[in-house]
């Protein structure tokens, strides 16, 4: 099992939990307090704001689960790409969270509009939420600064398991942004898909089913793409490539019918739609750069990575002692080793 080795890793890891707790602890305080504030009444009745405010706590809560176990996998694999995409990601959690506010604030007038919730709620839970922001984004700078410093520290490794051939360090980087963008693809799949299937209502039969549907066919697909890159199976990576095209297409279909000129279809995603735009347009640019890099792994296959994928790695090991143990293997190396790589 990886245990952090250093300063750096140790402190980023650290603070990934710590901004963990205190947001789950904040999330948690407002979720027991709807609660307790919403009558029944509003859960018999299925009130659509009854399910919003949940579905927003719940997301986040599942958010930041998701971000420690990346923040492990990241520092086990010494993945510098990752690393980097942690911190953009923690902005992306700080823009939801501020979103949110307005979001819980208006389901929660909807609802007290209709008698199912005192306003009161709200007074009590808004310095809360106002304070959720506040500690990602000290969580943002921290983890910045931390990335940085690891930027350097994991350098070394990469040199350890690639070599000092720049072209084949080049194809690794690009590798290694694309099984990257495929942890982060997940979560913002999952998460336009969760929010669709619980908060809009009045959605065809048919509509309904196939985003249902889509849920496991994109944990199967992230798996062929990683799979698939991993072996260099080009049919794989076509057909993967092919189903992020249907995918672009169907979040830009979302858009257009949350926007669209039908007001009742309008209607139907007013509870959600800041959110869901949001998770939309991210998806929408993430799927574009998935589909370039996916393209640019296809054309770098056959050309000296898949072995140095598929040795095992030295995941736990201090560097500085690789570094020293390795001096007389690299003094000695043949000079037909680089040749061969090429």
């Amino acid at each position: 099992m990886y245990r952090p080795n250093s300063l750096w890793t140790w402190s980023f890891l650290i603070t990934a939990i710590v901004q963990a707790i205190i947001a789950l602890a904040l999330e948690g305080y407002v979720f027991g307090k709807f609660t307790v504030a919403l009558s029944d009444e509003a859960n018999n009745k299925r009130e659509t704001g009854a399910r919003t405010i949940p579905t927003y706590l719940s997301l986040l809560i599942f958010g930041f689960l998701y971000q420690l176990a990346l923040v492990y996998d990241a520092l086990h694999h010494k993945n510098t790409i990752q690393v980097i995409g942690l911190c953009i990601y923690n902005l992306g959690i700080l823009v939801y969270t501020a979103i949110q506010i307005d979001q819980i604030k208006d389901a929660v007038v909807t609802l007290s509009t209709k008698g199912y919730i005192a306003l009161e709620y709200w007074t009590i839970v808004k310095p809360f939420l106002i304070a959720l922001p506040c500690v990602v984004a000290l969580g943002s700078l921290i983890m910045s600064f931390i990335a940085w410093k690891l930027y350097d520290e994991f350098a070394w490794t990469i040199y350890k398991q690639i070599s000092a051939d720049l072209r084949l360090k080049r194809r690794y980087l690009i590798y290694q942004i694309y099984i990257a963008l495929l942890k982060f693809d997940f979560f913002l799949f999952l998460g336009f898909e969760v929010q669709f299937l619980v908060i809009v209502v009045n959605t065809s039969d048919v509509e309904f089913y196939l985003t249902v549907a889509s849920v496991p066919i994109t944990i199967l697909l992230l798996l062929l793409a990683a799979y698939s890159t991993r072996r260099e199976s080009v049919v794989g990576m076509i057909c993967v490539i092919i189903v992020y095209f249907g995918a672009l297409a169907y979040f830009m279909f979302k858009l257009v019918r949350m926007y669209g000129s039908d007001a009742g279809r309008r209607a139907d995603y007013l509870p959600a739609r800041r959110t869901l735009t949001t998770f939309a347009v991210i998806t929408i640019a993430l799927l574009v750069v998935t589909i370039i890099v996916a393209c640019w792994c296809t054309f770098n296959f056959n050309k000296g990575l898949k072995p140095h994928l598929s040795k095992r790695q030295p995941h736990n090991v201090d560097s500085d002692k690789l570094y020293i143990d390795d001096m007389p293997h690299r003094v000695n190396m043949p000079t037909s080793s680089r040749m061969e790589i090429d």
